[in-house]
């Protein structure tokens, strides 16, 4: 049977099929919108098939089109900004794409709207809150939600993240380094001690420029930075601890290099007895051989994943030494894309919807 509208024939199957498709869409927010993980974030989302974003929050662009503001976006996203995420009804999930300390102020009041959430910032990844107060330098607001937010790494933690109201999506540099370290650590291969050299491109920074980030002074250079005191290494201590079933001390050196994005984290460990690289293949086929999004190689690359929320692991045998390597592009696997992956799982849609994609390779 056949419909006809504005002068054109319809099949009716396809006419249900759309409405059904229209009737079941998500409606999702954005808190933070303009920028690199919040817009980052409705560039996956716009095509995504099951969702649709309802709401993105800009309190200096409020009232301005999301277009103006992110071009890359026109044609895509059809919205305004708003000024606060509740100005918008009727959402099913909030991204809390903000500066540390921001979350812990919105999220309380989403839960308690039955609105489902996923924070992008530090406020929720550490259960010890004197840790958080340690590391981050204020108080935490929000503790009783801290202790129930589940950490969003979904190769490792899929089925607690499948039943949660709240996920804290982990950290570009931690996502790297769990993802190299965590197959070793369970083996009991290793000692549980690692010193992690990271490189990551200019976009790890945010989008407020700073005197490191300004091109005359990364550019053809790498800056170390932060060592000893960067705000991921309690969040890559506590993760890799739940790994090797005891507490593991991480040395971690952060160096800026002058690309935009991605992520290469070489770990070093040293091995408790004698193995060989065919043993080590072996544990992170078993760990990641099912897996869309991670993948074991010989020769990891930033560029091969640049663009995707794919990620790259290998390892190398040397001697009484093995060095793990990690690599994502740290604004979709190390953020955005590793949050809309947890929400698919969320929402008990399909875990790679809006997210199959390779990187640019080029």
């Amino acid at each position: 049977m056949c419909l006809k509208w504005n002068n054109t024939f319809l099949n009716t199957s396809s006419v249900v099929s759309a409405l059904h498709c229209v009737m079941e869409m998500t409606r999702i927010g954005i808190i933070g919108g303009t920028g690199y993980t919040g817009s980052e974030l409705a560039r996956i989302l716009c095509t995504h098939p099951d969702v649709e974003i309802a709401a993105m929050t800009s309190r200096q662009n409020a009232g301005v089109r999301v277009a103006e503001v992110h071009p890359f976006l026109s044609g895509y996203v059809d919205i305004d900004f708003t000024e606060r995420i509740s100005d918008t009804k009727d959402l099913d999930l909030v991204f809390v794409a903000t500066p540390h300390g921001v979350a812990m102020n919105e999220v309380p009041t989403l839960l308690d709207q039955g609105i489902k959430a996923i924070d992008l910032s530090g406020d929720y990844r550490m259960h010890d809150v004197s840790v958080y107060e340690k590391w981050y330098g204020h108080t935490h607001t929000d503790v009783d939600n801290l202790q129930k937010a589940v950490y969003g790494l979904p190769e490792f933690f899929r089925d607690e993240i499948r039943g949660a109201d709240l996920v804290a999506n982990p950290g570009c540099y931690a996502t790297s380094i769990i993802l190299a370290c965590a197959p070793l650590l369970r083996s009991g291969m290793v000692e549980e001690d690692v010193i992690v050299d990271a490189k990551s491109g200019t976009s790890g920074a945010g989008m407020v420029p700073s005197a490191r980030t300004h091109h005359s002074t990364c550019g053809e250079s790498i800056i170390p930075y932060s060592v000893g005191t960067h705000r991921h290494t309690p969040e890559v201590e506590m993760a890799v601890d739940r790994f090797a079933g005891s507490h593991m001390k991480v040395t971690f050196v952060p160096q800026l290099i002058p690309i935009v994005r991605g992520i290469l984290s070489s770990c070093y460990f040293d091995l408790k007895e004698e193995v060989t690289q065919e043993d080590v293949d072996e544990v992170y086929r078993a760990q990641y051989g099912g897996e869309r999004f991670v993948h074991y190689v010989k020769a990891p690359s930033i560029r091969a994943v640049v663009g995707s929320n794919h990620a790259q692991v290998s390892s190398r045998l040397i001697g009484d030494k093995v060095v793990a390597f990690g690599v994502v592009d740290n604004l979709v696997k190390g953020a955005a894309g590793q949050a809309v992956q947890c929400m698919n799982l969320m929402l008990n849609l399909k875990e790679s919807a809006g997210l199959d994609m390779p990187g640019l390779g080029v």
